[in-house]
C-alpha cells in the first residue's frame, strides 16, 4: 500500500521475518548508527529468544527510511496498491535506514544464525559413525531446527517505510518517533505481563484485606500524596521476595515448576503474618479504601508512610525476604513463631529513624540513612538486611 503521512510517501507492507536482515541493514552492536541509537546485543538477543520460545508472540510494525533506491510500480487506478522493489541491504549499498526496529532486526539475524550454526553442527556429528539411536536423536534435532527455520520464513511483521531522501530530516524522524512513544510503566506491565508467575497471581493477591482497593495500578512512585500503600509493582516485587528472596528473581525453572496457587498462598501468608503483626498495616486493613476524605484529611495509607518504616515499599520488601528465608529449609520457621518475632519489631518502626533506634545501633546502621523513613533500597542493602533480621530470629539483640 502507498499512502502519504507528514507529506512523505509510505509504503506499508509486510515481510516474512527470515528476510528483515535482507531487507534492512544488520546493526553493529560496536558501532553506533549515525542515524540511529547504539542498538544494544543482549536487547537484541532476548527478541530472538522471546521468538524461539512463545510461539504466540507479536510485534509492532518496523519503520524504516527509503533515501531513494524503492520503486513503486501501481497496478490499480488510484495508485495506492501496487509491487515495490526494495535494494537487499547487502555490502552496504541498502538505500534503507532503519527508524524504528533496529533490535527486532538483530534478533531476527541472531536466531537465523542460531539455527543455521546448530544445523551445521548437527550434520557434522551425523556424517560421523554414530549409533542408530543417536542417528535417530540427531535426525529429530535437525527436524526442530528446520522447523524453527521454517517459522522465521512463514511468519511476517509489518515494515512501514517513508521515503525522504533528506538525512537530517531522517534524524528529525527518529527523534519525533522517541519523543512520541509512551513507555509503559512497571505498574501497567506487572498487571498485564502473564509470562511472570509474580504478575500473573497478581490480580489474586491484590484480593487480599491489606491490599485490597489499596493498589495503584498505574503508578510506581508512591508519593506523599498517593492514597494507596503501593503500586501493582510493588505486589510484584513482594511476592518475587517471597519467593525467591529480597534480592534474587524467580528462576526460568521456578516459573515453569510453581503453580499459581502455590504462589498465591505462600504471599497471602506473609500479608495475614504481617497484618496481625504490626499495628500500623492492621489498622490499614480496617480502613475503608473508598471513604470519602475531606481537604486536608490523610488515609491510613498516607498516614503510615509519614511515620512508619511500614509505610516503605522496601521495608516490605525486607520483612517479605526474611518471612523467605525463615520459611525456606527443611525446619522452616510456623507462621505463628514468624508472627511473634515480627511483633517484637513493630515498636521499632517508627520513622523517621532516630539515632538511638535499633536500625541505627545494630549491624543494620549501615542499611539505614539518618533520619531516613525507609531502608537504602540497593540490592546490596536489602539483601544484607534481610540477613540481619533473620539472624535476629534466634539470637536478638539486647535493644528487641
Amino acid at each position: 500500500m502507498r499512502t502519504q503521512q507528514g507529506g512523505r510517501d509510505v509504503y506499508s507492507t509486510r515481510v516474512p521475518l527470515l528476510d528483515l536482515p535482507t531487507i534492512l541493514p544488520v546493526p553493529d552492536p560496536n558501532n553506533v548508527d549515525k542515524d540511529n541509537r547504539k542498538v544494544d546485543r543482549l536487547h537484541a538477543k532476548h527478541f530472538g529468544e522471546y521468538l524461539d520460545t512463545k510461539k504466540d508472540w507479536v510485534a509492532p510494525a518496523l519503520l524504516a527510511r527509503d533515501t531513494g533506491g524503492c520503486k513503486f510500480e501501481k497496478v490499480d487506478e488510484h495508485g495506492a496498491v501496487g509491487y515495490l522493489t526494495v535494494p537487499w541491504a547487502i555490502g552496504g549499498i541498502s538505500s534503507m535506514r532503519t527508524i524504528d526496529g533496529q533490535h527486532r532486526v538483530l534478533g531476527v539475524w541472531f536466531e537465523k544464525q542460531r539455527i543455521t550454526d546448530a544445523i551445521a553442527a548437527n550434520d557434522r556429528e551425523t556424517a560421523r559413525k554414530v549409533s542408530p539411536e543417536k542417528a535417530a536423536k540427531l535426525a529429530q534435532e535437525r527436524e526442530t531446527l528446520i522447523a524453527q527455520m521454517n517459522r522465521l520464513r512463514t511468519e511476517f511483521v509489518g515494515l512501514d517505510i517513508y521515503v525522504e531522501p533528506d538525512p537530517i530530516k531522517g534524524q528529525q524522524m527518529f527523534v519525533d518517533v522517541a519523543d512520541n512513544a509512551k513507555g509503559i510503566s512497571s505498574a501497567v506491565r506487572a498487571r498485564f505481563d502473564s509470562y511472570k508467575v509474580a504478575n500473573r497471581t497478581l490480580s489474586d493477591v491484590i484480593d487480599h484485606p491489606l491490599l485490597k482497593g489499596r493498589v495503584d495500578a498505574e503508578q510506581d512512585r508512591m508519593t506523599m500524596k498517593n492514597r494507596n500503600l503501593m503500586g501493582a509493582k510493588h505486589v510484584a516485587d513482594i511476592t518475587r521476595a517471597v519467593i525467591a528472596g529480597a534480592g534474587g528473581r524467580i528462576s526460568k525453572k521456578a516459573e515453569q515448576t510453581l503453580t499459581d496457587g502455590e504462589v498465591i498462598e505462600q504471599v497471602k501468608d506473609f500479608l495475614d503474618v504481617i497484618s496481625t503483626a504490626f499495628v500500623g498495616l492492621a489498622a490499614v486493613t480496617e480502613d475503608d479504601p473508598e471513604a470519602e476524605l475531606k481537604a486536608d484529611e490523610l488515609s491510613t495509607s498516607q498516614t503510615l508512610r509519614r511515620s512508619s518504616l511500614l509505610g516503605s515499599v522496601g521495608m516490605l520488601r525486607v520483612l517479605a525476604g526474611v518471612f523467605r528465608e525463615l520459611r525456606a529449609g527443611d525446619d522452616p520457621a510456623e507462621l505463628d513463631d514468624i508472627t511473634d518475632f515480627f511483633k517484637k519489631l513493630d515498636r521499632h518502626m517508627a520513622a523517621p529513624v532516630a539515632e538511638t533506634s535499633i536500625w541505627r545501633t545494630t549491624e543494620a546502621n549501615g542499611d539505614f540513612e539518618p533520619n531516613a523513613n525507609a531502608p537504602i533500597m540497593r540490592t546490596q542493602n536489602i539483601v544484607h538486611l534481610v540477613g540481619v533480621i533473620t539472624g535476629w530470629y534466634k539470637k536478638a539483640p539486647a535493644q528487641l
